[in-house]
């Protein structure tokens, strides 16, 4: 079984996590897609900074479960099993979140639609995107910058660019070579629609 299969990862990412907000009774689901470089964890610390939810950065929690990361297709597919196990996990004992992470193809993002149709989580998707001239600069100049645990650079945007796959459900977009508030107010305003206590 998948879930006897990845459980001690699944446990070593649930030890890892710190500063997990209070349960309740009707938890929410944020997903944050987008290519690297594009803004997807500033975006996703400024809505923690207003809502109480989780930040489960895929980038922190590759390097959690492995020490010295190859990227590959088979360490990524137990990556994000983990992940998502955890993902279910932590909303059924009612603790909302947000996973950033470029979720780029329909059928990894359908794979967390499930998720939160099963564990009754509301769903609150968020496309990140930022003009390729600024990741370009954004890429080049990330050496050395503490919060960042991506190891992507411009010539990885370049290869996932062609996998991008439109998002089916509802979504807000945000440029996060802009002023991102307005698309982070609406998204406190949806999610406190329901509230989180």
């Amino acid at each position: 079984m998948e879930i006897t299969r990845f459980a001690s990862d699944v446990q070593r990412l649930r030890d890892s996590l710190r500063g997990l907000p209070e349960p309740v009774a009707e938890p929410v689901l944020v997903v944050v897609s987008g290519l690297p470089g594009t803004g997807k964890s500033f975006f996703s610390r400024r809505l923690a900074e207003r809502v109480p939810l989780l930040v489960l950065e895929s980038d922190a929690l590759r390097k959690t479960l492995f020490s010295l990361p190859s990227h590959s297709a088979g360490e990524s597919s137990q990556l994000f099993r983990t992940i998502h196990l955890l993902i279910e996990k932590l909303l059924k004992d009612g603790i909302s979140l947000i996973l950033d992470a470029t979720n780029l193809s329909e059928r990894f993002r359908e794979r967390l639609y499930s998720i939160a149709d099963r564990t009754n989580a509301r769903l609150v998707m968020v496309l990140v995107e930022a003009p390729p001239e600024v990741v370009r600069q954004r890429l080049e100049g990330r050496a050395g910058d503490p919060e960042d645990n991506s190891d992507a650079d411009w010539s990885v945007y370049c290869q996932m660019r062609s996998s991008v796959e439109r998002i089916s459900r509802n979504h807000y977009v945000v440029d996060t070579s802009r002023d991102i508030a307005p698309v982070i107010d609406k998204v406190v305003r949806e999610i406190r629609q329901f509230p989180l206590r």
